[in-house]
């Protein structure tokens, strides 16, 4: 009888464009995550220029908040904080990095034209 092993091997690879910077509208960053805000920061000035906000955040879990201005121009910084206080940071723990892919639609009215 034949004892001896087969060994099969196998790969397969999904490649896509790395987009730059690999933030699409930003980040929520954990007061204890691996990689700190300064770090992030440093990495994004590096490679786009001022495209982003950071807002800073007094809490145990949440230490900043980095989002495209963009994403501001559309709702009002406050409303986008309360908005992560509330949904986002309940799913995430102190240690973590989330990425944040944003949504914001403004229905603008008029009458009297």
């Amino acid at each position: 009888m034949d004892l001896r092993k087969s060994v099969r091997y196998s790969l397969s690879a999904r490649v896509s464009q790395f987009d730059i910077p690999p933030i699409s509208d930003g980040l929520v960053i954990g007061r204890e995550s691996p990689i700190g805000f300064s770090a992030i920061s440093k990495a994004l000035n590096l490679l786009v220029a001022d495209n982003f906000e950071t807002i800073e955040m007094e809490d145990e879990a949440v230490s900043h908040v980095i989002v495209r201005r963009s994403v501001l121009r559309r709702i009002p910084q406050d409303r986008l904080v309360t908005f992560i206080m509330e949904r986002v940071k309940p799913l995430m723990c102190a240690q973590e990095v989330l990425h944040l892919e944003l949504e914001v639609e403004v229905v603008i009215e008029e009458s009297d034209l």
